[in-house]
């Protein structure tokens, strides 16, 4: 590899628009997200959850279809 024309590559302070902070390994001294692991609501089960009635289901409610 040439030398001197790779970036540094350090420990790099992330943290989190919650207040959440890590580190990890980049080629800048700090980052700043949004949201992370820990506010982000697929993984702390805050999202809505989706609806299980299918597409044909959906119709026949729609147009008065009744099945027996």
């Amino acid at each position: 590899m040439k030398k001197n024309i790779h970036p540094t590559y350090m420990d790099t302070k992330v943290t989190c628009s919650c207040g959440n902070t890590f580190t990890v390994r980049s080629n800048k001294e700090s980052l700043h997200l949004e949201v992370c692991d820990k506010c982000h609501p697929f993984y702390t089960g805050g999202g809505a959850k989706a609806s299980k009635t299918g597409a044909v289901e959906r119709f026949n409610r729609k147009y008065g279809i009744n099945k027996k």
